[in-house]
């Protein structure tokens, strides 16, 4: 074989698909008894018993492949190979491995922690590692030399400090002032209100620890439980190894079916090591570097996509710009790269040829070397950078804002309760009870919503627990609240919308022609090998499902003579075939290659190159098929059109979405033909740009965000495009989530507000997502939206409800210092805000209806309508206190104490006020009735029999004294705890109406409500120039120094802008 520069076609338009399409063309000429002996699912040869799981179930190994004849192998294929992949699935669902739930301290076990030391160049080991013998590999010794300086062949995701991450549960505005509440009342000596406090402040941490934590755990584990091997060559003698064991230098057998286990160099193949010697003369003159292997892969990481949508004139470009990249050799492996470029083919990978981590080898077996380690790879390099510190998020940003409005409240209540304690010649500190240090105290702690944090979590954590059922991994509780909000979805093309696999489309049938005996033809036309077909050979042998007679027509006994895989120069794949005494040569590949063999009439080849065209224009790629009988002529078939389709459920998953009011975009890769295509059958629109519309277009910063807005989908984009349109549609005021499941997505799903990498992503994907769905395609996502609309309904109910509670009492509270010189005790205020918000965790198992379009905070509503509802409750308290000033007592019918029955009022008219702030449109959960109730019974425990009534009966006197009834030991005979009842259901009921009431009007629905159709021209002009500008420097050859210059792009506008 000889190894002298080959110049060859490379993976270019859609009438060169044969460079994509066959990617075997280092196979040698098969004869018969080789064809046979490569035939059957096992690939021969493997004396083992081999079962396919299905559930429990265990099915029986079918026959060996040496009992069957070629095509009877064939056949069984073509019947088998979706029950095989479905039971591979079931296996590697069966994989992940459920923790107890009482575990919950545990974590997997991980191998120790070896801390990796930086290298000279960041992720370039010395060159003397790179020069390993490939027949004794590296010793042991060197291994752990190598790790101390590189680490483990693994991507780590940024790790926070257990302590640091458990303080932050205590920091925010509602937490700051709990704390200080919680001193005070330390300084006060009031023990029960502060061991109080500091529970709620605990129990808070723990929860939204203890939920994050298992979350996190779930995804580690689902990582985890699939760990990744490898062949590696130490010590002489092959081996198999965890892939994180890896370093640099290390030699690695890669075949079919493995991924890559880190970036690698290819060396030669596994059965010709005598070219080891050829490699090394080729990297000595430094061959790979110059124009070889490390300018393919560049080109290969700047391919993104495919290019089969140019038409003809693209198609001979592409070829003459193919004759530009340098081989060496045949190609070794063929490599998935869809997770990195977005191409559905596999990728011919050739001697000094780069193949990158977490790619997966679909042909070949040869022998490589690893360059670096799995964190300083390219997968690793592009996670690295999504790994920066996020934003504080929009839901921590609403906390805060809410937290900083009741503080500055809370500090105006205490204002004026000093001014009118002042008033009152009050004390600052003594007496005990009665001094203005006191009603501090009982504000503060009204004036916070202390189980706030606790609820909020809970809820979602509640949901969080719910989608993890449904396959969708939540790995930030907050991105829950975001995926509510969210009014445009961007998802990549390749293997999210679409099934990132080859499909036959309605084939072409020239006239004359049967489409059975086309269908045949293909089929005799392909490796038989089932072992190892590559897409394109699977795709249209697996087809013959739908060509029942077709399958007849391969049963009536072929032989093979001679199969001849592609050849880049016919550009074709021939079989030698025979049917009795009749002789058959079978070809298929790139249309004017197979036109060229038959002598067809020009109307023929007029239909035949139209078709081509037309194919090739919507983004399918084209196979001819011909076949030659005896000494007749050859005789022209037709056409195979193969395209990406569409997962099932996408399309209907998409209408749910519009219905919701999410739109989507489509960003891909693929050539501008296939996204047009893709998304007229997803019923997406045609309005697809090329990604050059985007950066350095030439377009006004508030033309390209128009065009930004109002388009369907972007084609032939690179990863800062996917950036770009998040940015922009951000800027317009969207809140924006971003599918994908590829390295390139990363960045984007980082950027976005909610990040979703679906199922079968990257580790560079699922690092940088909020979500991570573990089930196929979009169709999670609908379930997904809706349970955050409703967990948002929730928490935004409990947010209303609780602002209310503390306007309530604070009103109340205030105003009663300041007029009577009384307050309800501290204990007694702890234990109202300790049964609200008790009660209201139930909220997290509350029924909650769905909205049909994105949600959103809307403050200034919810300030306004939790104002008024807050002075109604302050009210109706106002009111049950003046009767007690009354000759009769008002509302204590015998006896009772005024500390007593205003503490079952408020308790009940604010624990009611949650079945107001839920709404109408859904049955309240009995969890939450259940909750209510019994925090009502215990609060009418409280008022009949006087617990935590003191000494003194419960009685504050005041000045001037009214009249009531009072009793010696503070208890409530039981008439007046039922007409507290009778009073407290028409308060609430009175407040039902005038919420109602409220939400009817429009102005009040909208406001809040905030523009997602910002626009400033100004600004985004301004922004759009300065990114336009590109200044550029080199060297002035007179002077010796950098001379500055900007380039100028011509501008060019859509027309129908």
């Amino acid at each position: 074989m000889s190894f002298l520069a080959s110049r060859r076609p490379h993976n270019t338009a859609a009438d060169d698909v044969e460079a994509n399409a066959a990617a075997r063309h280092n196979e040698p000429e098969i004869t018969t008894a080789e064809h046979a002996v490569t035939t059957g699912a096992g690939g021969g040869g493997n004396e083992q018993e081999e079962h396919v799981t299905f559930g429990e179930h265990r099915l029986k190994p079918p026959p060996k492949s040496s009992d069957l004849g070629e095509f009877e192998a064939l056949d069984r294929y073509i019947t088998t190979f979706e029950a095989e992949r479905r039971a591979s699935l079931v296996s590697t669902v069966r994989s992940v491995k459920k923790r107890k739930w009482w575990q919950f301290w545990q974590s997997d076990k991980a191998a120790p922690k070896v801390q990796a030391q930086p290298a000279a160049v960041v992720g370039q080991p010395p060159d003397s590692w790179l020069e390993t013998d490939i027949h004794h590999g590296i010793t042991s010794a060197a291994v752990e030399e190598r790790r101390k300086r590189f680490g483990w062949n693994e991507l780590t995701s940024e790790k926070e400090n257990t302590l640091s991450k458990i303080f932050g549960y205590f920091t925010g505005p509602i937490l700051y002032v709990m704390e200080l509440a919680a001193l005070l009342a330390a300084g006060l000596q009031d023990w029960i209100d502060f061991g109080v406090i500091l529970g709620i402040l605990a129990l808070n941490a723990f929860v939204g620890f203890y939920q994050e934590k298992q979350a996190a755990d779930v995804v580690a584990s689902l990582k985890g439980d699939i760990a990744m091997k490898a062949m590696v060559i130490r010590d002489g003698r092959e081996q198999q190894i965890l892939a994180r064991e890896l370093v640099p230098g290390d030699i690695v057998i890669i075949q079919e079916g493995q991924t890559v286990p880190g970036d690698a160099q290819l060396i030669c193949d596994y059965n010709r090591t005598q070219d080891f010697d050829q490699y090394r003369e080729l990297k000595n003159e430094d061959k790979f570097n110059e124009e070889g292997g490390e300018a393919n892969d560049k080109k290969e990481k700047e391919k993104v996509g495919d290019d089969n949508g140019k038409g003809e004139k693209g198609q001979d470009e592409d070829d003459e710009a193919s004759e530009g990249s340098i081989h060496y050799g045949d190609s070794l492996v063929a490599c998935d790269q869809s997770a990195i470029t977005g191409e559905s083919l596999a990728v011919d990978k050739y001697m000094g040829d780069t193949i990158y981590y977490t790619t997966g080898c679909k042909r070949g077996k040869a022998y490589a070397i690893i360059l670096t380690s799995a964190k300083h790879s390219f997968v690793g390099r592009t996670a690295e950078l999504v790994q920066g510190a996020r934003d504080q998020g929009h839901f921590k940003a609403v906390m805060n804002s809410i937290g900083t409005s009741l503080l500055v409240l809370v500090m105006f209540w205490i204002l004026a309760a000093w001014i009118g304690g002042f008033y009152h010649n009050l004390r600052i500190a003594q007496p005990h009870v009665q001094n203005l240090l006191h009603y501090t105290l009982v504000l503060l702690i009204i004036g916070v919503p202390v189980g706030l944090p606790v609820v909020t979590t809970t809820t979602l954590a509640v949901g969080a627990a719910y989608l993890a059922k449904q396959k969708a991994i939540v790995q930030k509780l907050t991105a829950i609240e975001s995926l509510a909000g969210v009014n445009v979805l961007c998802s990549d093309k390749t293997g999210t919308l679409t099934a990132n696999k080859l499909s036959l489309r309605e084939p072409y049938v020239a006239e004359g022609q049967d489409v059975n005996w086309m269908m045949a033809v293909a089929a005799l036309a392909s490796s038989h090998n089932v072992a190892s077909l590559d897409p394109i050979d699977k795709v249209t042998i697996t087809t013959l499902k739908k060509y029942p007679k077709a399958r007849e027509i391969l049963r009536q006994g072929w032989k093979t003579d001679k199969f001849t895989p592609f050849d880049p120069v016919s550009k074709r794949i021939t079989s030698y075939c025979r049917l009795g005494e009749d002789r058959y040569i079978c070809a298929k590949g790139a249309p004017r290659a197979i036109l060229a063999l038959a002598d067809v009439d020009k109307e023929t080849s007029r239909n035949y190159n139209a078709k081509a065209k037309e194919f090739a224009q919507r983004g399918f790629r084209s196979l001819g098929v011909a076949y030659k009988k005896n000494d007749e002529p050859w005789v022209l078939q037709g056409l195979l059109s193969m395209f990406d389709p569409p997962r099932e459920d996408t399309a209907q998953t998409i209408i749910e979405a519009v219905h919701l009011g999410v739109p989507v975009k489509m960003l891909t890769g693929d050539a501008i033909a296939i996204a047009k295509e893709t998304c007229k059958m997803l019923g997406l629109g045609t309005k697809v740009y090329n990604s050059e519309k985007l950066i350095h277009s030439g377009l006004t910063g508030t033309v390209q965000h128009d065009l930004v807005q109002r388009a369907d989908g972007f084609a032939e984009v690179f990863p800062e495009h996917k950036y770009q349109v998040v940015e922009m549609l951000q800027q317009r005021g969207s809140l924006t989530a971003m599918t994908g499941d590829g390295v390139n997505d990363a960045p984007s799903l980082k950027k976005a507000d909610c990040g979703i990498a679906v199922e079968g992503s990257s580790e560079a994907a699922q690092a940088a997502a909020d979500i991570v769905f573990l089930a196929p395609g979009l169709s999670t996502i609908i379930l997904s939206i809706k349970t955050a609309r409703q967990i948002f309904q929730r928490m935004k109910s409990y947010v209303q409800y609780r602002i209310a509670l503390c306007l309530h009492l604070e009103i109340y509270l205030t105003t009663s210092m300041i007029i009577l010189n009384e307050t309800i005790r501290p204990d007694l205020i702890v234990f109202i805000a300790l049964f609200a918000d008790l009660a209201t965790v139930a909220v997290a198992y509350d029924n909650a209806h769905v909205e049909p379009r994105p949600v959103e905070w809307q403050l200034k509503k919810i300030w306004v309508i939790s104002v008024i509802l807050g002075a109604l409750l302050a009210a109706g308290t106002w009111i049950i206190r003046g009767t007690m000033f009354l000759r009769s007592g008002g509302i204590i019918e015998n006896f009772g104490s005024i500390q007593e029955v205003l503490f079952l009022e408020v308790a009940l008219t604010e624990n009611w006020l949650i079945f107001v702030t839920r709404g109408g449109q859904t049955w309240p959960s009995w969890q939450l009735v259940g909750a209510i109730f019994g925090v009502d019974v215990l609060a009418t425990l409280f008022c009949l029999f006087g617990w935590l009534s003191g000494s003194g009966g419960g009685v504050m006197r005041t000045t001037p004294p009214d009249q009531f009834h009072n009793s010696g030991n503070g208890w409530t005979d039981i008439v007046t705890v039922v007409v507290v009842w009778a009073y407290s259901i028409g308060v609430v009921i009175f407040i039902a109406i005038v919420y109602l009431a409220l939400n009817s009007f429009q102005w009040v629905k909208d406001l809040g409500r905030q523009d997602r159709n910002k626009k400033d021209s100004y600004i985004e002009n301004i922004i759009g120039h300065i990114n336009k500008l590109a200044l550029e420097h080199e060297p002035d050859p007179k002077t010796g120094h950098d001379k500055y210059y900007i380039v100028e792009k011509a501008t060019t506008e859509e027309e129908d802008l």
